[in-house]
């Protein structure tokens, strides 16, 4: 893997890797990495991440590791650096008291007693000591309200060289650690917004890119130019902006408010292919609205301005204070999100998919692009050396799936990178079964596409340390019946039940949605002595913590499960899917790109549904081996696995467990693991 990513960093064509758990694929391209940048004074690469687990492990461990290291032979150290977006730093400017909390208690009243004021008040007393201002940091944490009046966005923010706290500012320095810095870890929603943003660059100017965790990419990079628009989200910005703008420009902006809430009150909850008259009535007046907000307040900064310039700079009253000046900020950039979202979401572009969703306390619109694959090809993958790397890559058993979603296509691929034969395994042969060709995922490849200059891009699978069908069993449910949409059933009860008593507890259990996890939980509970943990009772971090020390519990949840769960050892030796994890049906996103596939002549429930789901199953079938001395069960609930016609594409994609449809015969198996277990 490492040559693979050191002739990737060299010549530039895109290399995608799959690397399983344990293989050490941090290192793999950590130190090709360092020695791409060290060839060139001004080389630098950016590592990406989907969680803040590997961006840690990165920083605290793996870089200073191989820094040490390396060092004596490269004749100096490597440096690195963490960089985040800026809301992730406390603003010392809004914690002095310069800002606007929209009518919020006082931020530092000493008599406030709530616990958002106790909150406010440990957050201002560990800035003062903090070298980072990172809200990672900050242990233990706050929620996202109490961050909301300590930070500020990079709109809001007044730049470094008008605040009065510009040169003790935690993002600028953290940004200038970044210049500095051979190696920059950062995650994929900035790397994102870096690369699809021509307007913004956050990100230090580099040569090589390396994203971990790249199953995840496509989803990040979709979330970072995705849009909401309520009726709350518009209010909270008419109070920021009432106290800067004239009485006309606030009057004409507030009616425009309450229009957009009438009128998404009533409004259908579904996609919109065209937006109703109505509400395309509304996002105009609110538009128009906030482009005179806007106008407003760039004329009340240029009279500040010159006011300040006839009195020598000296301003009396409250146009004095930065805190005004801080407000104005806020104001503008509440005014600048309205007009960009109701902007963009009156032009309706092609790319772009509209939809209107009912929460618990508002009616929102979204918006999202309906792809990213041409938006990575062409400003990620053609300018930039770029390593794509994960543990699951490969869906159906090929890399082609994952390749079109960022924009890469399979024709395109070289052929310069065999897996080497201590790599082979019988994933390759699973990546052979066969499936219907209407089952197979097509290739939506556009004639644009086709005639464009092609991007060479190459593939490897280095395997995995572990011995799956020596130290896992795959077992699916045949005899039950597909699971209907009315949450768990008594028979699936009853298989989970068993499954549970056999393994005494040690269960991780992964459901499609938190009312069926916890359903499940309070019946296994009432059936069984074992203790069952439920999403949502406490932290997970705490949950996981709980789960890992004591055998004879089990852990019940929903997506986050999925995906952030590493407890190797005795503790976790069942996992139970209750059902294949395809995106719901009402999914306006995911609905759209079906369709958008059937029109390019493709399968779209396999391009974009199957793909959806086998990335998740073996995501959540690979939180049950963790290490090599691990062994256990990964138990699906839902028949469709082993009879349904796309079910060789789905199993393809699980690592090559040991498979079984006989219930005996896993009960068995795990009360042996649990007799010997300590």
């Amino acid at each position: 893997m490492a040559q693979a990513v050191r002739r990737a960093l060299s010549e530039g064509d895109p290399l995608l890797v799959q690397a399983g758990t344990g293989t050490g694929k941090s290192l793999a391209y950590l130190v090709p990495a360092i020695a791409h940048c060290l060839e060139r004074r001004d080389r630098r690469v950016v590592i990406a991440t989907a969680t803040l687990a590997l961006q840690r492990q990165l920083v605290a461990h793996d870089l200073p590791l191989i820094a040490e290291a390396l060092t004596p032979a490269l004749g100096r150290a490597p440096q690195f650096a963490l960089l985040k977006g800026r809301s992730n730093y406390v603003c010392r400017h809004k914690i002095d008291g310069g800002d606007e909390n929209d009518g919020e208690e006082a931020l530092f009243d000493a008599s406030a007693v709530s616990d958002l004021g106790r909150q406010i008040l440990r957050v201002r007393e560990w800035a003062e000591q903090t070298e980072t201002g990172d809200r990672d940091d900050l242990v233990p944490g706050v929620g996202d309200r109490v961050w909301g009046m300590v930070s500020v966005s990079a709109r809001e923010c007044l730049t470094a060289a008008k605040c009065p706290f510009g040169t003790e500012c935690f993002a600028e320095d953290a940004r200038e650690r970044a210049r500095e810095a051979d190696v920059i870890v950062t995650n994929h929603a900035l790397l994102a917004i870096d690369t699809f943003d021509s307007e913004v660059q956050v990100l230090p100017e580099h040569d090589a890119v390396v994203v971990d965790e790249a199953h995840e990419l496509v989803s990040r990079a979709t979330g970072a130019n995705s849009g909401e628009l309520s009726g709350g989200m518009a209010e909270r910005a008419a109070r920021r902006i009432r106290r800067h703008v004239d009485e006309k420009s606030q009057l004409v902006f507030e009616q425009a408010v309450e229009l957009l809430r009438e009128v998404l009150e009533t409004a259908d909850a579904r996609r919109y292919p065209h937006l109703p008259e109505d509400v395309a009535e509304a996002l105009t007046a609110l538009r128009d609205a906030s482009r005179q907000v806007i106008s407003s307040l760039v004329r009340g900064r240029e009279r500040g301005g010159a006011k300040a310039a006839k009195s020598g700079g000296a301003l009396e009253g409250a146009e004095a204070g930065s805190g005004n000046e801080g407000g104005r900020r806020q104001a503008q950039a509440a005014a600048e999100q309205i007009f960009d979202l109701a902007d963009r979401m009156l032009l309706c572009a092609p790319d772009d998919v509209i939809w209107l969703e009912r929460g618990e306390r508002y009616t929102s619109l979204h918006i999202a692009p309906l792809s990213v694959a041409q938006q990575l090809r062409h400003r990620l993958f053609a300018r930039t050396h770029t390593v794509l790397t994960s543990a699951t890559l490969k869906l159906g058993g090929d890399f082609d799936g994952v390749a079109r979603s960022v924009g890469l296509y399979p024709q395109e691929r070289g052929d310069r990178m065999p897996p080497p034969a201590a790599a082979a395994s019988t994933a390759d042969a699973a990546s052979q079964t066969d499936a219907p060709d209407d089952d197979a995922p097509s290739d939506p490849a556009t004639a644009e596409a086709d005639a464009e200059h092609p991007i060479r891009w190459d593939a490897l699978d280095v395997g995995s340390p572990f011995d799956y069908p020596k130290q896992g069993i795959l077992y699916i449910a045949r005899h039950l019946d597909p699971p209907g949409r009315d949450g768990i059933r008594p028979d699936q009860l009853d298989e989970l039940a068993g499954l549970i008593e056999a393994a005494g507890g040690r269960t991780l259990g992964l459901f499609s949605s938190l009312r069926g996890a916890q359903a499940a939980a309070a019946a296994i509970s009432e059936r069984l002595a074992y203790t069952v943990l439920c999403q949502g009772e406490d932290s997970l971090p705490q949950l996981i913590s709980r789960f890992a020390e004591n055998p004879r519990t089990c852990l019940f949840g929903t997506l986050s499960l999925w995906q952030g769960v590493n407890v190797p050892g005795p503790a976790c030796q069942l996992v139970v899917i209750d059902r294949i994890p395809f995106p719901r049906p009402d999914d306006p996103l995911a609905a759209a790109r079906q369709e958008a596939v059937a029109r390019n002549g493709g399968n779209g429930f396999m391009a974009v549904a199957a793909a959806h789901a086998a990335l998740l199953l073996a995501q959540g079938a690979g939180r049950l081996i963790r290490a090599t001395g691990d062994r256990g069960v990964v138990a699906v609930l839902d028949s469709r696995l082993a009879t349904a016609r796309y079910a060789s594409f789905l199993r393809a994609s699980l690592p090559p467990f040991w498979p079984t449809h006989d219930t005996k015969l896993v009960r068995g198996a795990l009360r042996r693991l649990d007799a010997e277990a300590p």
